[in-house]
């Protein structure tokens, strides 16, 4: 009896992502299963490469998202205390204003701690000053008062590293692979190592520059798969990680500061074909040419993840209804 292949028609999530000439690799899981991951387009703007295979990312801002994490745990434990000012663990930050600074404000980006960011060489291989928590770039001139405004910056968490550290006595890998990679069975997550990237990010059809990956510290350095970060967000839905209690406290998204929440941001908006407002919680980053979208719908136990290695990919916002983000969680969530 001859056999023959099935061929199944592509699903909605994959209809937007080559409309839109996504190149990157996408992965949807609904009730604790993958319902679709692959490659989209090619590794390089030449298209010699295509994404075919499942390959090792860079987290970047989506790191924030594993630290507030551990630093919730730490809460559960007694050990943290939210609302207690940084110095109290942190006794050495020379920081103007961590006697004032909350832990909390901190997390949510409310501490008005100098951004990296102003420094165009911070995280390149040859920038000449200090990455140390306590004393270097993060504890000089603040942009503002704590608890004054929302401004989003990597020094928040690049001190939330090391404020775990101090609680715990470990280093911050340590914390990641014993208290998330390992519980999460994502055992993949890991700082990223010196050197050139696994996979090399592009920006207007152009290399990204050098870059020092493990700069970015708890901030940014996380990397690992796609499986890997679904794990980690299937962990979190699960409660393997965190408490509900814990977990509700992390995803209190504020209004007054744009719906963000602790290392993530958590909002409802409509999606179309789906009826009603639907909480989403979102953590995006970008660092060179790679950006990464990590969206979990927790009322619907659904989970969008996009990775692409080119900077100019626009994935607009969902607040907005529109943008790629919109298209492809709408398509994930709703579409028959």
């Amino acid at each position: 009896m001859m056999m023959l292949d099935l061929i199944l028609p592509p699903t909605p999530v994959e209809i937007v992502a080559e409309a839109a000439k996504l190149h990157g690799e996408i992965l949807v899981a609904r009730d604790g299963a993958v319902t679709l991951q692959r490659g989209f387009g090619s590794r390089d703007p030449g298209g010699k490469a295509a994404f075919t295979g499942y390959g090792r990312w860079r987290f970047a801002s989506v790191s924030k998202q594993l630290t507030a994490t551990l630093a919730m745990q730490q809460v559960t434990l007694g050990k943290l205390d939210l609302d207690a000012p940084l110095t109290r663990y942190l006794p050495g930050f020379k920081g103007p204003t961590g006697g004032s600074l909350t832990v909390r404000q901190l997390l949510r980006h409310e501490s008005g701690l100098p951004d990296p960011n102003d420094d165009a060489t911070a995280y390149t291989p040859g920038f000449k000053g200090s990455y140390a928590a306590l004393t270097g770039i993060c504890a000089g001139p603040v942009r503002d008062q704590p608890g004054a405004s929302f401004r989003y910056n990597n020094c928040d968490y690049m001190v939330a590293g090391r404020l775990l550290e101090a609680v715990t006595g470990e280093p911050f890998a340590r914390l990641v692979a014993t208290r998330i990679a390992a519980p999460a069975g994502a055992t993949g997550i890991a700082l990223a190592p010196a050197g050139p990237p696994p996979i090399k990010g592009f920006d207007q059809g152009k290399p990204e520059g050098a870059l020092n990956l493990p700069a970015f510290g708890a901030s940014g350095a996380l990397t690992g798969t796609a499986r890997d970060l679904w794990r980690f967000d299937e962990a979190l839905l699960s409660g393997r990680l965190l408490s509900p209690a814990a977990r509700a406290t992390m995803w209190d998204g504020q209004p007054k500061l744009g719906f963000a929440a602790l290392g993530q941001w958590v909002f409802s908006a409509p999606l179309k074909g789906c009826t009603g407002p639907v909480k989403i919680v979102e953590r995006r980053g970008g660092i060179g040419g790679v950006q990464v979208r990590n969206i979990i719908l927790p009322d619907k136990h659904i989970v969008l993840i996009a990775f692409t290695n080119r900077g100019e990919t626009d994935f607009g916002e969902i607040w907005q209804g529109k943008g790629l983000s919109y298209d492809l969680l709408s398509a994930a969530a709703c579409a028959a």
